[in-house]
């Protein structure tokens, strides 16, 4: 049985994360966010991380996106991964 709630992906390489909620029904990418294209180049990956974060429940409150289940792809919690998933949740998305 498939999952109702969009899925929240996180993909991080050696300089950027990257993350996008999926409908995983429809297979649509609902929304998107990455440090590629910040302002901020001197903060440090976790900083960036965090306000990636922020900025995609940003995103996804507007389009009335309130609950997501978190996909880490196989990455640990800590570091990178965990700085995106508390900048989501103090942006208000629930996981």
């Amino acid at each position: 049985m498939k999952n109702k709630k969009p899925r929240l992906v996180v993909f991080r390489s050696n300089k950027f994360i990257y993350a996008q909620i999926i409908d995983n029904i429809a297979a649509k990418t609902l929304v998107s966010a990455s440090d590629i294209k910040m302002k901020n180049k001197k903060a440090t990956k976790i900083e960036r991380a965090k306000e990636v974060g922020a900025n995609l429940a940003k995103v996804a409150t507007a389009k009335n996106i309130k609950k997501v289940v978190f996909d880490r792809s196989g990455y640990k919690f800590h570091g990178r991964v965990k700085a995106l998933a508390q900048g989501a949740r103090e942006g208000g998305l629930e996981f």
